[in-house]
């Protein structure tokens, strides 16, 4: 009986929990989306950890507690703060800056996380998919060698976790948890970056890039090969998450920062200012909540420290293709779920659809983009108002440009090593760190990321839904009326000038009749 009782209580104990208790962490990029989540989960989930050291660039005129008070206003540390303010005490704030000699960190700083860290989360990166050569691999690459170099003068270093992506090799229709050889060797692509002039470089990248549709997703291949050249040295595992969106669960549900990829497309949509989309449909929408992938990155932390292997281990962050909503379904349940919670301000009704042939799609942007846009600011001239609609859709076609790559490709992320990692975990730690992707309720979890959306991206508190449906009503006669006068002129036009048509037809065709007639008179004539 006593033993069935110990049993009982050993077995309700978190393994992973237990592990982290007295260990210090290093993390870059805790100023990110990823990163916030992260430290996060560290202190509520881990609260026995020793301490978190954030690498925080250094902001002019803000001392490195400042800038930790500042970190700590975010909405999503506020539930740890109140059961228990004192938490703060274990997160310190590192100045330092991936771009500079030696990572920007002073000489006392460096020996202090050489003696002491023992987890690296490696988070920082330029996520940009416009951005020219040279500070991509600056910060991806570059930067990463650097923190490479300091991991290896660490002493009681464990496990070095760095976040890649499933779209490190977009060449592969069938992305596999394992090494992939960089298209060049990343040594010689830093020393072209030292070397050639921006214009050169500029002139180059086509060609090394090799079919990969941005440096971004160039960089994460050369700094994943770059990554593999240390695998002797240091105990590394390399994550891929694929699309991060919206939390599901932690540390708020629908919680998001920032108007990258879907949530930018969301907000846009939602504006009535993106009408169309080149998209297939039918393709897996590849995303994962973000406290999914930050639970499968805490987990992968912790099994490379227990592992025994020399080997760099590979976890693809990712839900399988049968659990995924499509995208065709994604966009539908949020229209329909965006006019349940509109956004207050909107310049036109949210009616947009995705297109699966790109030149119908094209025809759409032009109608429907920049046709209306050049109306409006054509108005705005007229009252003396500043001009804006044209340059915010030339924004929104270069970032539909960009994304509709992945919108348009069907990609096989095979994630076997991220579900048996949750399926050895005990079941506390399948509760605490849930990183489960088979069975996601996507409707709700749809409904929680606009809302979330609505709140801690455009500020809108719940008891503005009224106004704004009310102005989504307005919007809606609008565009009704729009569109049937719209078809009315047409019809009228039609209706006008067709006997004008007719007339012209009747013509042009007894003519040409009159031209063969005589033709074959002449003909006959000559024989």
């Amino acid at each position: 009986m006593i033993g069935t009782t110990l049993h009982e209580v050993n077995s309700e104990r978190s393994e992973i929990a237990s592990w982290y208790a007295g260990k210090n962490v290093l993390i870059t990029g805790a100023t990110g989306f990823m990163g916030k989540v992260l430290v996060e989960k560290l202190l509520r989930s881990c609260p026995h950890i020793k301490g978190l050291y954030l690498i925080v660039r250094p902001k002019k005129g803000l001392t490195a507690e400042a800038r930790k008070h500042q970190y700590f206003k975010c909405v999503i540390f506020q539930k740890i703060l109140d059961a228990n303010p004192d938490i703060v005490n274990k997160v310190h704030v590192i100045k330092g800056d991936l771009l500079e000699d030696d990572l920007g960190i002073n000489i006392d700083e460096s020996k202090h996380l050489i003696t002491n860290i023992e987890i690296i989360f490696h988070c920082a990166a330029n996520v940009r998919f416009d951005q020219p050569l040279r500070p991509m691999v600056e910060m991806n690459v570059v930067g990463t060698l650097k923190l490479l170099m300091l991991a290896e003068k660490m002493e009681n270093l464990k496990s070095f976790a760095y976040v890649s992506t499933t779209y490190c090799q977009c060449n592969e229709s069938v992305l596999e948890e394992h090494a992939y050889p960089a298209p060049q060797n990343p040594y010689e692509i830093i020393e072209m970056i030292k070397t050639l002039n921006d214009q050169s470089l500029a002139e180059i990248t086509p060609t090394l890039l090799n079919g990969l549709p941005n440096t971004y997703a160039y960089s994460k291949a050369l700094t994943e090969d770059l990554i593999n050249r240390y695998e002797k040295k240091l105990p590394i595992v390399v994550v891929r998450p694929s699309i991060v969106t919206a939390a599901m669960d932690e540390p708020l549900p629908g919680w998001i920062e920032g108007v990258n990829g879907p949530t930018g497309l969301m907000i846009g949509a939602a504006r009535g200012v993106i009408r169309s989309m080149h998209c297939n449909p039918d393709y897996a929408s590849t995303v994962i909540p973000v406290d999914k992938a930050i639970n499968g990155m805490i987990v992968a932390a912790y099994n490379r420290a227990l592992s025994e292997t020399n080997s760099i281990e590979f976890s693809n962050l990712c839900g399988s293709n049968k659990g995924l909503i499509s995208w065709g379904e994604s966009i539908e349940t949020g229209k329909r779920l965006f006019y349940q919670t509109p956004l207050s301000l909107a310049l036109w009704y949210p009616d947009g659809s995705i297109k699966k042939n790109y030149y119908l799609h094209l025809i759409c942007v032009i109608f429907f983009h920049y046709l209306p846009a050049y109306i409006i600011d054509f108005l705005l001239l007229l009252f003396a108002r500043k001009p804006f609609l044209v340059k915010v859709q030339n924004k929104i076609s270069t970032g539909l440009k960009l994304l509709q790559y992945y919108t348009t490709k069907n990609w096989t992320f095979k994630n076997d090593n991220f579900r048996q990692q949750y399926n050895e975990l005990n079941r506390i730690d399948q509760h605490i760190f849930n990183m489960d992707v088979t069975y996601i309720n996507w409707e709700q979890y749809i409904r929680d990321y606009i809302r979330g959306v609505r709140t801690y991206i455009m500020g809108e508190s719940e008891a503005s839904i009224p106004y704004a449906k009310k102005n989504l009503r307005r919007l809606y006669i609008l565009d009704r009326l729009t569109t049937y006068g719209f078809y009315a002129i047409i019809f009228w036009l039609l209706w006008t000038y067709v006997d004008i048509w007719i007339e012209r037809s009747d013509e042009i065709i007894q003519n040409a009749l009159q031209k063969i007639y005589f033709t074959y008179q002449n003909k006959t004539f000559d024989l």
